[in-house]
């Protein structure tokens, strides 16, 4: 999903045809601060990557106010921000891209290119938002589960795991299935896949 965040109806008008042009999904905001309001919302309900498209200056919040305000919360991997300005000045671009901005293009700029870059960063926020959910699946498993983890990883048999943590073979088969359980997986073949 792509974020467009500028106050002027025109560029988001024109942004959101561009996006639409592509396939993008895209939603436009007036202000940081309607962006800020959704936040939350979409942050818990969305597991498709998502781009912010984000004007330097605006009232209120102003474009690098919101973007500090995303890398404070360490989002920026999930919500790459790419900033459009038509008051860019070499020093802020290389700051912001420094700080952990995706891109940074002047108006006027080349629809093509920067829709490349939108679909660019959509695909690191895919990827970042995978990673992610792994390790907070990993988060959910008790310290014996991630013991068994690691041997099942190995390849070792059920026999083997058992006797290696001085645990029943049933026992082991109860962490196996919770492990594949918390993991959504089936096979130890999906896991090894998952954890690669």
């Amino acid at each position: 999903m792509l974020h467009i965040i500028d106050d002027e109806e025109v560029i988001r008008d024109s942004l959101m045809w561009l996006a639409k042009s592509r396939g993008i999904p895209a939603v436009a905001y007036d202000s940081g601060k309607a962006f800020l309001a959704t936040l939350d919302s979409i942050s818990r309900t969305t597991p498709q990557g998502q781009c912010v498209l984000l004007d330097v200056r605006m009232p209120d919040v102003s474009g690098i106010a919101l973007f500090d305000l995303l890398s404070s919360r360490s989002m920026t991997q999930l919500f790459p921000v790419i900033f459009l300005t038509g008051h860019g000045d070499v020093p802020m671009a290389v700051d912001t891209l420094k700080r952990g901005a995706f891109d940074f293009f002047e108006k006027p700029f080349n629809d093509n290119k920067l829709m490349d870059r939108v679909q660019e960063a959509l695909s690191a926020s895919e990827q970042a938002s995978a990673s992610v959910a792994i390790h907070t699946r990993l988060a959910a498993l008790s310290g014996r589960e991630r013991e068994v983890l690691d041997l099942i990883l190995e390849g070792k048999m059920n026999k083997v795991i058992a006797d290696k943590l001085g645990i029943s073979m049933r026992t082991v088969e109860v962490h196996r299935a919770h492990i594949f359980d918390k993991m959504n997986v089936k096979t130890a073949v999906e896991l090894a896949r998952l954890l690669k």
